[in-house]
């Protein structure tokens, strides 16, 4: 008899165009000669193994930079001269879109940090980002992108889910659904987060309601990077090859006997077995990856390892590069605490000072590795801030929540170098030329991938759903 949770043979046949049973369906038909033969299984031959994209893709991999809380774009890559003239004039917040501090008088306020022209292409950039501004021909600028929220939950989960109120597959969860891995022995998708994780926690890298194989892996900031990553001792490989030999053994039998191949259980299962024979896979190869003594000191270096202010973040820089470039599909790094609602000279003054030679580093050594071309790599927050001060007893000066404008850089992987597209009013405020929403750059960064937005779905609670939630549009001014 079959589960109380099986689908009708219709509804499981029509679930098959987007779904696991779908990717097996186009296996099978594929042995049978119908349509292309698979990717090479050197990768896996399991749900991350690696599939071929829609379309070419410009890139192959992404490294996703999440500053936490919100970079000012004001005070950074977008500078406005005009809030000299207006600095400590009072200013009455518009629009119907007002963070929790929107309260009590406020006053435009320049920004503290001076500007100059980087590069050849004259990027607008802040004079305490010296390193990046020797990179600053491989960026694109994009100014025209708008949030949809002023609170830090909601903003967080909509950049990286698309989903204002969580609980959707993240954008690393899309691409490694798309794409798969490169690597069998390592997972597809990748999270350096923080001690203390970003607001909305896991839940930030989580599949949603995508197979739980395509969820971020997050490597601890302190301590061992993953959990139980050695064995016990005196339990050998041979040991723990038997014990997972019995239990996929024990699993299927109990699978066979009790569960329909429809319930989606079943999914869930066979994704838990396979996270056991990931563990054990990663168990060989992981030490080796996080263990940066063997790169030379030159590139140790480059990144400032072991600098007082940049060794923290330099470490994750050099990770991720060295997991693109061992086949990991998607990384995502974090960088905390952007949240400057005062002191801005000093907290964003350090905050610069922490992530600019680690980043330029990463961008320099992807590219004399031949790795840029085939990388995208994205810098972003959740949103931009307000042109004013925002009060809080009195203290220095720092700036508001701003869902209206934002500055977001891209490299490598397609993208149009060594422009700047977009722009903001003459006050940093909004953006007024080239404007598209989040799910507009989310649709761009997998089009750069190789993957349609529109093709890219996955049928749950009676519907086909996709990252951009209802389609959206290629930012075509982004694309080289």
């Amino acid at each position: 008899m079959a589960s109380p949770l099986a689908l009708p043979r219709r509804d499981a046949l029509f679930s098959l165009g987007a779904s696991v049973g779908g990717l097996a369906l186009s296996a099978l038909l594929a042995d049978e000669g119908f349509g292309a033969k698979a990717p090479s299984a050197t990768a896996g031959d399991g749900p991350t193994a690696p599939k071929p994209p829609h379309f070419p893709a410009k890139a192959k991999r992404c490294i996703f930079l999440t500053m936490e809380g919100g970079p000012s774009q004001i005070d950074t890559f977008d500078p406005k001269p005009k809030l000299r003239d207006v600095h400590l004039q009072e200013f009455q917040a518009g629009g119907e879109q007002k963070s929790a501090m929107a309260s009590g008088k406020r006053y435009y306020v320049e920004s503290p940090f001076q500007f100059m022209k980087a590069g050849e292409s004259g990027a607008d950039m802040g004079t305490n980002w010296p390193h990046l501004a020797g990179v600053a021909d491989d960026l694109c600028f994009y100014r025209g992108c708008q949030a949809e929220s002023v609170n830090h939950p909601t903003a967080m989960a909509h950049i990286n889910t698309g989903n204002r109120f969580g609980g959707d597959p993240a954008v690393g969860s899309w691409v490694t659904y798309g794409l798969g891995s490169e690597n069998a022995d390592l997972p597809a998708f990748v999270v350096l987060p923080e001690v203390s994780h970003p607001q909305g926690g896991a839940a930030n890298w989580g599949n949603g309601f995508l197979p739980a194989h395509y969820q971020g892996t997050p490597l601890r900031a302190e301590g061992s990077p993953i959990l139980n990553l050695a064995p016990p001792e005196g339990i050998t490989r041979d040991h723990q090859r038997r014990n997972l030999d019995l239990l996929a053994e024990l699993n299927r039998r109990h699978a066979a006997d009790r569960i329909a191949a429809d319930d989606p259980f079943a999914q869930t299962l066979a994704a838990r077995v396979e996270s056991y024979e990931l563990a054990f896979r990663m168990q060989a190869r992981v030490p080796g990856l996080i263990d940066i003594d063997g790169e030379d000191q030159a590139t140790k270096d480059l990144y400032g390892v072991d600098a007082t202010d940049t060794d923290a973040f330099g470490r994750k820089c050099l990770l991720a590069r060295r997991l693109v470039e061992r086949g990991v599909r998607f990384v995502q790094l974090y960088h905390g605490t952007w949240d400057s609602h005062d002191q801005l000279a000093r907290a964003h003054g350090n905050l610069i000072r922490q992530v600019d030679r680690p980043i330029a580093a990463l961008l320099t050594d992807l590219k004399r590795r031949n790795l840029l071309d085939e990388t995208l790599v994205v810098w972003t927050g959740e949103f931009g801030r307000s042109p004013d001060n925002s009060p809080r007893g009195g203290i220095a000066y720092g700036r508001d929540h701003n869902a209206k404008a934002m500055t977001i850089w891209m490299a490598g992987g397609g993208v149009k170098a060594g422009h700047t597209i977009g722009a903001t009013d003459e006050l940093g405020a909004e953006a007024v030329e080239c404007v598209h929403p989040i799910r507009d750059l989310h649709v761009t960064l997998l089009h750069l991938l190789g993957l349609d937005d529109n093709r890219l779905t996955y049928f749950s609670s009676g519907r086909f759903k996709q990252l951009s939630q209802f389609g959206g549009k290629v930012i075509e001014e982004l694309l080289a």
